[in-house]
């Protein structure tokens, strides 16, 4: 089978901040990744402002990455057959703030977790800024991925979206809806088109608003979210736009380690 995968003004207008920005990281059609469950199929979670229930652990899925633009940084894709799509694989952010404990977790996001991990082994965020911090009621988050520190960069592939919006009908206008990405969650960037996830991601580190179409991947320890609170108690200079900008307190991410 396949796995494709208002509230307040603030949290609208720092919406943006979760949208990648060029094209290196913008959308083109792609086939779907493949694992046990089909956007599209099935019947959607009845609507309760809350994330649907997450996915058991599967067997090993397929998944696709299609090229997308020039990447940040050279990089070979990850293997995309025998993917596991079970278990929690760890992994530490080490930053100039502090380490930052991340599990991430194969069976809600099997081809977003093995795009991550494949990313982090092959050195792709070492040194490299966390560009964008958002402060606001119903968006606080601090998003990291991008080599290029603008918000631009890519990894030169991109890939469909998984859990939460997999769960869910094609077309359902709950996909529309909000819901509450939990503090301490970790999820995708994206254009919001199909196939535009890529390597920039952000760390919830207080309860958000969000349609539940960024793919949720795992979650940050409570030492990491001690680290991201004390970043965001600095403040952002208000650079972006759509609302939040660069920390105060500038976030290096110097490695990302994955446990064996």
């Amino acid at each position: 089978m396949t796995r494709t995968f208002r509230t307040t003004l603030a949290a609208a207008a720092g919406l943006a901040l979760l949208l990648t920005g060029c094209s290196t990281d913008s959308a083109e059609d792609s086939t779907s990744p493949t694992g046990t469950s089909a956007a599209g199929s099935g019947q959607s979670p009845e609507y309760t402002g809350m994330l649907p229930e997450r996915p058991s652990d599967g067997d090993p899925v397929s998944c696709t990455y299609t090229p997308d633009g020039d990447s940040a940084r050279e990089v070979t894709p990850p293997a995309a057959t025998d993917v596991p799509a079970a278990g929690i694989a760890e992994a530490t952010m080490t930053t100039s703030a502090g380490p930052i404990g991340l599990l991430l977790d194969r069976a809600a996001a099997p081809c977003t977790v093995n795009s991550f991990v494949s990313l982090a082994e092959q050195g792709y965020f070492d040194g490299t800024p966390c560009h964008r911090l958002v402060t606001s009621p119903g968006l606080q988050v601090l998003q990291c991925g991008d080599p290029t520190g603008t918000g631009t960069g890519g990894p030169g592939y991109g890939f469909d979206t998984e859990y939460p919006e997999n769960v869910y009908k094609t077309g359902d206008s709950q996909l529309r809806q909000p819901v509450v990405y939990p503090r301490g969650t970790i999820a995708m960037a994206n254009t919001g088109q199909p196939g535009s996830n890529g390597s920039q991601f952000f760390l919830v580190y207080a309860d958000s608003q969000l349609p539940p179409t960024y793919t949720v991947f795992g979650t940050v320890d409570e030492a990491g979210l001690a680290v991201i609170e004390e970043v965001a108690a600095g403040g952002d200079d208000g650079s972006m736009a759509a609302g939040g900008g660069a920390p105060n307190t500038p976030v290096q991410i110097e490695s990302v380690t994955v446990a064996s």
